[in-house]
């Protein structure tokens, strides 16, 4: 794996012109909806929104989202997309945790998808999930099971995990202070690897936090 970061800038502009990305994304949409009793009073926030596809899908049945990401270049394309559908319940936010920013607030959801793999300390950032999640709020998290470094091709750039393992994660999750932790299979892709063909498949975690 790399221990570089990934420039997400760079991709911003056409990262929807892949379909099997929107396809992932509306999956996980699903996923969520299906498992979170979504309402029109419920603040949301998405962490590492990169251009809104999930933030988008699930703006109509809350009552705000705020989408952050560390990449300028994916919040301007998501700016954009809001701007143009006349959205007035989402606002984007720069954050890089990295650099040492905190989240702040108090959410009664928490989503974020195919973002964990590419942090280097995922306990402290679920850490801080933890701290901005309202008492009996929800995180949802969605990522890849484990994948041997094959799902990202031959550089992994800015892939600090290789996926995780379902129970190391219903631990962790557990030990933070989230209970009532539900696990499913969200979405499949199928890529092609060097010998053939292989799917991966995207787990989403659901977690409600202990008061």
């Amino acid at each position: 794996m790399h221990m570089e970061r990934r420039d997400f800038d760079k991709d911003a502009a056409t990262w929807d012109e892949v379909p099997g990305r929107i396809k992932m994304a509306n999956n996980i949409a699903n996923s969520i909806i299906d498992t979170i009793a979504l309402n029109p009073n419920m603040k949301v926030l998405d962490f590492g929104c990169g251009t809104g596809t999930l933030a988008l899908r699930l703006q109509p049945l809350v009552g705000s989202i705020t989408a952050v990401d560390s990449s300028m270049g994916m919040l301007e394309t998501l700016n954009q997309k809001i701007k143009s559908q006349n959205i007035s319940n989402v606002t984007t936010k720069h954050l890089d945790i990295e650099q040492g920013d905190v989240l702040e607030g108090c959410y009664d959801l928490l989503v974020s998808s195919m973002t964990l793999h590419h942090v280097r300390e995922p306990r402290l950032l679920i850490e801080q999930f933890h701290n901005i999640v309202s008492p009996h709020g929800y995180l949802c998290i969605a990522d890849l099971d484990p994948d041997h470094g094959l799902f990202h091709g031959n550089s992994n750039e800015g892939v600090f995990h290789f996926g995780f393992d379902r129970e190391a994660m219903r631990r962790m999750l557990k030990e933070i202070g989230f209970n009532n932790i539900e696990f499913c299979t969200a979405a499949e892709i199928v890529r092609f690897i060097p010998g053939g063909i292989r799917p991966f498949t995207i787990f989403l975690v659901t977690s409600q936090k202990s008061m």
